[in-house]
């Protein structure tokens, strides 16, 4: 027995020497035989180019191209083209229009959800984002539900998924307020004494200006209108209570709520008189935060719009919610070469953790369940406002076509100034906009 033991161990020992000199300690086993290994793959170079808004005095643009560079980090065969505009340089839908438009489309784009994007959703140069939402549990529940749900198209369909949100209202410098013995405007009559006031002590009222009136137009509508009206849009025809929304923003012009120089300024140079202490009031949305000065900031609060008389309006309406997103182009999706690595910056740039970064960069309502520290008390009171209002709308620019918004853009100081009726500048509005849904 000893013997036979012995014999059989000693065969059991040759048998494994002989195994591992055939596997466990071969080289080629282990993948470090050049001559017998299969090369490795090595990752292909990439470009992707992505288009967004964050660029000139966005809040959020140091904080969005950092989120690039680190993604360029953890993949160093990806480059990045960021190719951005300022959302108020009027130029950047025309340029989306063409690129998407002329087989120029970026690879990632970060646009407006709605009525702005309708024409290159139908013609199929984006594709629907629901499937890869599916696909990727822990990514789709990153989102808050009605993010998502706010990020629909018509068709039910998501194509953009949403980073952060935003709110619009009256923002409202409460140092001037007080200094004047005036109280906030949070109805008619204390707005309107608040205009006069100020006027007559040679303080702006209400820094807007009349070309790109966006922020004026939708809270005159939505005051008169109520969300119901608001929402309705112009395609089935004109509420009454859209003439009421232009005529209260001529009787603010006769009181002379805006700047002398309303005709010709932008945006920005009204967000500067604002932040420069020379306005009192800025309608505006929750990004502007970020450009004001130090002591503005921390004198501002926030208010809805006051519910305009004799209107639908309740005075407790926001503008607000998730209207902007991130598409995949067509082109893109059906490129081996791009498609999946375009996705994963996607993830990347819209994972709870960017968001929670670009949401405390620009004050913007965050699209997943993030804590946002650091806010100052302005954006605090902009969130309150937003889970207290009685409703919130889109803007009126995710309703209607944008030759329609920019008509009833070009129609505010025709109006104003007398030269139009309310009547008349819906009515050339509703023209444009039947021609554009025909």
């Amino acid at each position: 027995m000893k013997r036979s033991s012995l014999l059989l161990l000693s065969v059991m020992l040759l048998v494994s020497m002989f195994l591992a000199a055939c596997g466990g300690n071969n080289p080629a086993a282990d993948g470090d035989n050049p001559e017998t290994d299969t090369p490795k793959q090595e990752a292909k170079d990439v470009s992707l180019r992505v288009f967004s808004t964050f660029g000139g005095t966005d809040a959020a643009r140091e904080a969005f191209q950092a989120l690039l560079d680190d993604f360029e980090k953890k993949h160093p065969n990806v480059k990045i083209e960021n190719d951005v505009m300022s959302a108020n340089d009027d130029g950047f839908r025309t340029k989306v229009n063409t690129d998407m438009n002329s087989g120029n489309e970026p690879d990632l784009l970060f646009y407006f959800i709605g009525a702005d994007a309708e024409g290159f959703v139908n013609a199929g140069k984006v594709v629907p984002l629901n499937e890869i939402l599916d696909a990727d549990p822990e990514w789709k529940n990153g989102f808050i539900p009605n993010a998502l749900e706010m990020a629909k198209q018509d068709d039910g369909n998501i194509y953009a998924v949403p980073l952060t949100g935003f709110y619009e209202g009256l923002f409202v410098n409460k140092k001037i307020f007080e200094e004047h013995g005036l109280e906030l405007p949070t109805d008619w009559d204390k707005l309107t004494t608040a205009v006069k006031t100020l006027s007559e002590k040679g303080v702006i009222p209400i820094s807007a200006p009349f070309d790109q009136s966006h922020y004026l137009i939708e809270h005159a509508i939505l005051a008169a209108a109520g969300p119901e009206g608001q929402d309705k849009g112009l395609i089935d025809g004109i509420d009454p209570n859209w003439e009421k929304g232009y005529a209260a923003m001529k009787e603010l012009y006769d009181l002379g709520a805006f700047p002398k120089d309303a005709a010709t300024i932008d945006l920005g140079m009204a967000g500067n008189y604002y932040s420069e202490g020379l306005a009192a009031m800025l309608i505006e949305g929750s990004w502007a935060i970020g450009g004001w000065s130090d002591d503005v900031k921390e004198n501002s609060t926030v208010v809805p719009f006051p519910a305009i008389p004799g209107g639908a309006g309740g005075g407790n309406d926001v503008v607000g919610g998730f209207g902007t997103g991130f598409y995949v182009s067509k082109a893109t999706y059906d490129n081996p070469d791009k498609k999946d690595m375009t996705i994963e910056l996607m993830k990347h740039l819209t994972s709870p953790d960017s968001i929670q970064k670009i949401a405390t960069a620009n004050g913007g309502t965050p699209a997943a369940d993030v804590e946002i520290e650091g806010l100052p008390q302005v954006g605090l009171d902009g969130f309150a406002m937003i889970q207290n209002a009685d409703s919130i709308s889109t803007t009126i620019d995710s309703k209607v076509a944008q030759e329609t918004f920019s008509t009833l853009r070009a129609n505010v100081q025709p109006v104003v100034t007398g030269k139009k009726t309310p009547a008349q500048a819906l009515e050339e509005a509703k023209k444009i906009e039947d021609a554009n849904k025909k």
